[in-house]
């Protein structure tokens, strides 16, 4: 959740985000995908983003058939190492896991099986598709999570570049249950001017219902914190509460 702030506060910290409920989309857990490769950059990230308000974290890694196999054994040992860094480390800080689905096969196949999903909290389900082709089976899996009782999320439909010539696949994916997550960064054209487009697009249009950093690196951070960066984020977003839970 993102706000203007009220108190006077000087030019360099105008911005932060200490209205934001909390990240439900990062790559924190040390060693499990592509994010953070150990638990010393872990905390280096989590200090920095504690520096400009962010303190509540749920840790998303990647599970994808053919690169990362995470499992809830795999994530929840990687989340109890970084909440015991955090304690040594003195870091007054909120972690959560659960993972981001890839809509592939391996996915279809655990869910076929009812294999234990993590979940962000009760049933909300993070999910992504790949960026090289178009689904063409995202009506099939839509129905397969809503009858197995998940409320899905789509992280960042902004950055799926065959969308960005079709926003009515935005709306699309409304209709078939899915809630809409858009990357801060995209909203500062990290990811380039059409993904901008795209992202201010579905922000605009009542169509986002949660934010996060998808936080992966260092590079992530800085871009994050830069000034310029946080004030189009505020300039965007406006006072609209995000990343609440109905459940």
């Amino acid at each position: 959740m993102l706000n203007f702030l009220k108190k006077q506060k000087p030019a360099n910290q105008l911005y932060d985000f200490t209205l934001m409920i909390r990240d439900i989309h990062c790559h924190l857990l040390p060693g499990i995908d592509d994010g953070s490769p150990d638990v010393e950059t872990s905390i280096e990230l989590i200090k920095s983003l504690s520096a400009v308000g962010i303190t509540r974290f749920i840790c998303t890694p990647h599970v994808i058939g053919d690169m990362f196999r995470n499992t809830p054994e795999t994530i929840n040992a990687s989340l109890a190492i970084l909440k015991k860094a955090c304690h040594d480390n003195q870091l007054n800080v909120e972690l959560s896991a659960a993972a981001e689905y890839m809509l592939d096969d391996y996915f279809l196949e655990l869910l076929q099986k009812k294999s234990p999903l993590l979940t962000l909290t009760k049933n909300y389900l993070l999910t992504e598709l790949s960026f090289a082709t178009s689904p063409i089976n995202l009506e099939k899996i839509a129905f397969e999570l809503n009858i197995n009782g998940y409320a899905p999320i789509m992280a960042h439909p902004e950055r799926y570049v065959f969308y960005h010539k079709n926003y009515n696949a935005y709306h699309r994916m409304k209709e078939l249950g899915f809630l809409l997550q858009v990357n801060l960064l995209s909203i500062s054209g990290y990811y380039g001017k059409a993904t901008a487009r795209a992202a201010k697009y579905i922000v605009e249009n009542n169509l986002a219902d949660f934010i996060g950093t998808d936080l992966h690196h260092f590079n992530h951070l800085r871009a994050l914190t830069n000034p310029r960066n946080m004030k189009i984020f505020h300039q965007v977003l406006g006072d609209k509460v995000y990343n609440g839970f109905d459940n």
